[in-house]
């Protein structure tokens, strides 16, 4: 692949590109004045995040929802591009490579941990809860075929639990339908900037009625993208995965270079079957499975240090990586769940049972840190043909089960009871290898030198495993008391119980120092919630709360005797809690919906997944005090009859309130140091976010009309990590990311062209420094494993969808 300063694209892109731009001549051509049009009714969205059907104006604290609908005319189909449309809301975008390993949403700030991770499972649970319905799981699922997602900002510790510190988001799935039978086929053919190839969706929809009572709904599909990224500087392996040296010497041999084009592949399958029983107007049973399975080549992240392979100084391309292996990543996710739904009269009860089983593999180049680190010339005898790969695997299976029984009617008292019970086990493990090591060791002499220094010859150095067992046990209910017709109050209590148990085993197989850590933890407490809100008119409501959130504290698996001993306060965090005030008004004007909201969160213990500073081993630990306090905009509405918009704004500052100190030092030598200063920028979360869109429709001739729209995305400067270490304190200059399509809709098919990202920014949202894992030419390191996590280039496409019923 060629990289050059010019703007170039393939003649499929300019072939899509202009035809859509071409109809904007068409749209100004419109000459029907607004006034001789019959008005249209402001959006009424209805959501059931409060556990009862709501519209959004209706529920008292600040909610935003994207329907399916919406999804569907802005062709988004991850969660990256839908937390975009939302103002107060930024992502850290990994691309889909481990794409299910860590949560990437953050809320009003709420977060402390570095932008960079990525690669393995953390040991503290996200602040941020997701739903795929009623099952609390984070799966990344390609959201097709999805009633609505539903953003609730602010701590849920009500209704939704531990993790739901900083706020929830539910996706809600369509249901079968029982009424008619459809089916839809849909592709998309795009291409994306630093791509040789194309990328391609598709997917079909089926719908079948098999009785008045019983329907069932199909929905399957598959993303086969080409990549961007080039991986230039991929050592020559041999047929036992170690580098190739050159003219045979694996004593003194340097390695052989090659490059892989286009490396971070994305081959997706995806699919969803349910089945919808409806006996009754007051009984109903949805049965659904839902998978997903990834296969990802490599790193959708470049590399912008220094290239010394080639023997001179130079720089890295646009879309080039420096890691010297290459860096697939897998995963499977599955889930089955059972709910039940009785209208009681009084009262309506459901029921939800899942259970899901998700895993995944990756494959990492650490040999920059380790060189970064000078561990090869310390302790691996300096070869010239350095590589250390991280093997990493994660395992999460869970069974939950939910009761809720709420109130039907309007009421002076309204309320919600339910109870909630999960069991989790998680599992998570990391073999780190250098390929070819003992080879060279032993032609070398250095398998002497390691013997004497009491090292055992092999090839495999770290090795770690790490299995959990979580129970939580929880009711909850609120009250809601509707003391005038204007005028109500909810108070909302949750009590918990979690039981958390830890088996880790931890082993240096070159430099034998094992250590198991078993352990236990447990903790319950009581969330609570109130909230009041006065309809000042039938048009506009005012609404103030206060809402606890809380994450549960957990055990970090560290050796604390031996040569590789850590600090034994690194054996056990502690929950974190929120406190949530917020007060705000929304409401309709004419066709257009507002809502307002001022907040402030009182974070206290927030928990940092880290490091620890002697060898480097996986551990949460606790801190003092954050907080984060803001405003947070929406409008949407109608132009004219043919223009919808929507416009949203956030401004968010979040720093810590004290000073972050993290243990040091081992049990015989305990110490600690400062991690970072009181009042430093929470990362990852920019001070200022905007997003905006147009929806423009057209009615053509012979029935057919054609859909335009046009959104755009922006945040300000944001930070990488907390403290001033510069390896991890480094600034994210701010970006626009900006969409547009044009759809033209017959009866049956539509034909779509889009351009994402015109302006084709980097959006970097998380940095792996050169100072942490670059090059290092002293310890005969050449690559760079040095990234930045860029979001997805310029990608210019088509889609066709055609649906027929019988």
């Amino acid at each position: 692949m060629k990289h050059t300063d010019n703007f170039k694209i393939a003649p499929l892109a300019i072939a899509i590109s202009s035809a859509l731009w071409l109809s904007a001549p068409v749209l100004a051509q419109e000459t029907a004045s607004d006034e001789d049009k019959a008005q249209k009714e402001p959006e009424r969205i209805v959501v059931t995040a409060t556990r009862r059907p709501q519209t959004v104006n209706e529920i008292p604290y600040n909610i935003s929802v994207l329907s399916g609908e919406d999804l569907e005319e802005r062709l988004i189909i991850n969660s990256v591009d839908v937390m975009r449309e939302t103002p107060g809301i930024t992502v850290v975008d990994r691309g889909y490579r481990n794409s299910g390993v860590i949560n990437n949403i953050v809320i009003r700030g709420m977060n402390v941990d570095s932008a960079g991770n990525g690669d393995f499972a953390l040991n503290a649970v996200p602040t941020v809860s997701t739903y795929v319905n009623d099952t609390p799981l984070f799966a990344n699922f390609i959201l097709k075929d999805i009633n609505a997602v539903e953003i609730l900002r602010g701590p849920q510790g009500t209704l939704y639990g531990s993790g739901s510190l900083a706020g929830t988001v539910r996706y809600t799935l369509n249901k079968p339908d029982l009424y008619q039978g459809y089916a839809r086929v849909d592709a998309r053919l795009s291409q994306t900037q630093g791509s040789d190839g194309f990328n391609q969706n598709y997917d079909v929809l089926v719908n079948q009625p098999l009785t008045d009572t019983l329907a069932v709904r199909g929905f399957f599909g598959r993303i086969d993208n080409d990549g961007i990224v080039d991986y230039v500087n991929v050592y020559q392996l041999n047929d036992s995965g170690a580098p190739v040296a050159e003219g045979g010497d694996i004593a003194s041999g340097d390695p052989q270079f090659t490059s892989i084009e286009d490396a971070d592949t994305v081959d997706i399958d995806y699919g969803r079957v349910s089945l919808l029983w409806q006996p009754s107007t007051t009984f109903s049973a949805l049965l659904s499975h839902h998978y997903q399975s990834d296969d990802i080549g490599g790193r959708r992240q470049v590399t912008t240090g220094t290239n010394w392979v080639g023997g001179t100084e130079q720089s890295y391309g646009e879309y080039e990586n420096g890691a010297v292996h290459r860096e697939p990543s897998e995963r499977d996710v599955s889930l089955t769940s059972l709910e039940l739904e009785w209208d009681l009269g009084f009262a309506s009860l459901s029921s939800t049972t899942s259970d899901y089983d998700h895993d995944g593999s990756s494959i990492s180049d650490n040999t920059g840190f380790y060189a970064q680190n000078n561990w090869f010339a310390w302790f691996y005898g300096g070869s010239p043909r350095p590589l250390a790969i991280a093997e990493r695997f994660y395992e999460e299976s869970g069974f939950t089960q939910e009761l809720r029984l709420v109130s039907q009617g309007e009421n002076t008292f309204d309320w919600i009871l339910g109870a909630f019970y999960m069991d989790k086990d998680t599992a998570s493990g990391q073999d780190s290898f250098m390929p070819g090591f003992s080879e060279w060791a032993e032609a070398s002499g250095f398998d002497d030198t390691l013997a004497s220094w009491g090292g055992v010859l092999g090839d495999q150095d770290f090795r770690y495993r790490d299995q959990r067992n979580i129970r939580d046990l929880s009711v909850y209910g609120e009250l809601t008391w509707n003391v005038t017709d204007r005028f109500s109050t909810t108070l909302g209590l949750r009590h918990f119980t979690n039981d958390i148990s830890n088996e880790t085993t931890i082993e240096l197989p070159i430099y034998p120092g094992p250590a198991n850590v078993d352990s236990e933890f447990d903790d319950d407490g009581t969330l609570f919630k109130f909230n009041a809100s006065y309809d000042i008119s039938d048009d506009m409501m005012w609404y103030a709360t206060i809402s606890e959130g809380y994450r549960r504290g957990g055990t970090s698996a560290v050796p604390i005797s031996g040569g590789f001993a850590e600090n034994p306060e690194y054996l056990r965090y502690s929950p974190d809690s929120v406190v949530n005030l917020e007060t705000g008004i929304k409401g309709t004007v004419n066709r257009h919906n507002y809502s307002v909201t001022v907040f402030r969160m009182n974070w206290d213990d927030p928990q940092l997944n880290v490091a620890t500073p002697n060898w480097g081993f996986y551990a949460a630990v606790n801190g003092e005090k954050a907080r984060s306090e803001g405003l947070e905009l929406e409008l949407k509405g109608f132009l004219t009859d043919s223009i919808k918009y929507n416009v949203g704004y956030a401004y968010v500052n979040a720093e810590l309130g004290r000073d972050l100190v993290v243990p040091s030092g081992t049990a015989s030598s305990p110490s600690s140091y400062v991690y970072a200063k009181a009042g430093e920028q929470l990362p990852s979360m920019a001070e200022h976010t905007f997003s905006g869109g147009l929806n423009h429709s057209m009615d053509l001739a012979s029935g057919m009309y054609l859909v335009t729209n046009f959104s755009t995305y922006f945040q300000s400067d944001s930070r990488n990590a907390l403290g001033n270490n510069p390896k991890f304190d480094i600034d994210l200059p701010r970006f626009f990311i900006t969409n547009a399509s044009t759809t033209l809709h017959a009866d049956e098919w539509k034909v779509s062209l889009f351009v994402k990202n015109i302006f084709n920014e980097k959006g970097v949202t998380g940095v792996l420094s050169e100072a942490y894992m670059g090059t290092d030419p002293a310890e005969n390191f050449y690559g760079n494993s040095s990234k930045q996590y860029i979001s997805q280039p310029r990608t210019v496409g088509v889609r066709f969808s055609y649906e027929f019923g019988w």
